[in-house]
């Protein structure tokens, strides 16, 4: 059989893979509908393996990459999950003070793909910290099916405490200077936006594809915003408009970007949601960002 292309593939399966990534059809259900679009040369068993992440093959920057000091830490939540681990990355000949960024992963723990996500961080010049809020559980399970349903078994406010706990631990870190952001994907997107409202000094925020806070809490917001999501996540893009609204109304500081023809998830690198122009355009963006609020 010739190698599937993205380009082949029905809009319809991205968005079923969509429903499987965040809980709303279990794994039966998925294969069950999977099966629909398997026609021609294609099977359910080649559909899964093309929408399945590839975390080893995708990886940019490596766990032992010499330019980089990256460790595993553990540090405090005691409004969250008590004792939480992270990564930790940071360049190794840095001559100064960095600012710091907490780098929040999706809703299945910190899988290979954030902790890579986080030393691009570190390469570009800062200290990154990577939390796992599935520390409580065991940690990140070693796959992304078990990682989900641990996951779901977390109080997703509780686990908004273990990254605010990541923000003071970065903020006081002996190679930080003080200053730090959050960038953030899909549920992490949603933490990232509720940093925003929950840290007075939080100094940048950056959430991709992001669930968006209610109205009422956007007042508190002081942190400049910088707020990516794609054209077909039509399930994130609905809680757009009226943030924007409250945004404008309150006279916050967001530049916001929609990504034509991306889908949730345009990020990541691992699956064939993956865009590749959008994600690197929205990644330079988001280092200038960072550059611009965490480093004067």
């Amino acid at each position: 059989m010739n190698e599937i292309k993205k380009e082949d593939i029905k809009q319809e399966v991205f968005d079923l893979y969509d429903d499987y990534a965040h809980n709303r059809v279990d794994r039966r259900e998925f294969i069950q509908k999977l099966s629909t679009y398997a026609v021609g040369g294609l099977t359910v068993a080649s559909l899964m393996s093309f929408l399945m992440p590839d975390y080893q093959g995708a990886i940019q920057t490596k766990p032992n990459d010499p330019r980089l000091k990256s460790e595993y830490v553990n540090y405090s939540s005691p409004k969250g999950g008590g004792t939480i681990k992270a990564l930790l990355s940071m360049p190794v000949d840095a001559k100064k003070k960095l600012g710091g960024i907490v780098v929040v992963h999706e809703n299945r723990g910190l899988n290979p793909h954030i902790e890579d996500v986080a030393r691009r961080a570190a390469l570009a010049g800062f200290v990154a910290i990577a939390p796992d809020a599935l520390t409580p559980l065991g940690g990140y399970p070693g796959n992304d099916d078990q990682g989900r349903e641990l996951q779901s078994k977390r109080d997703r406010n509780e686990m908004l405490e273990d990254f605010i706990a990541a923000n003071d631990y970065l903020k006081s870190h002996t190679s930080s200077n003080g200053k730090v952001g959050v960038v953030g994907f899909c549920f992490g997107g949603w933490i990232a936006n509720m940093m925003a409202v929950r840290i007075p000094d939080l100094a940048a925020a950056v959430p991709f594809y992001g669930g968006q806070p209610t109205t009422e809490d956007v007042p508190k917001i002081k942190a400049p915003l910088l707020l990516h999501y794609a054209a077909l996540d039509t399930r994130v893009n609905e809680g757009w408009p009226a943030y924007e609204t409250a945004l404008k109304a309150n006279n916050k500081e967001y530049t916001a970007y929609m990504y034509a023809n991306a889908n949730h998830g345009f990020h990541n690198d691992t699956t064939p949601r993956y865009d590749k122009a959008a994600a690197e355009l929205a990644w330079k963006r988001t280092v200038d960002f960072f550059k611009e609020k965490l480093n004067k």
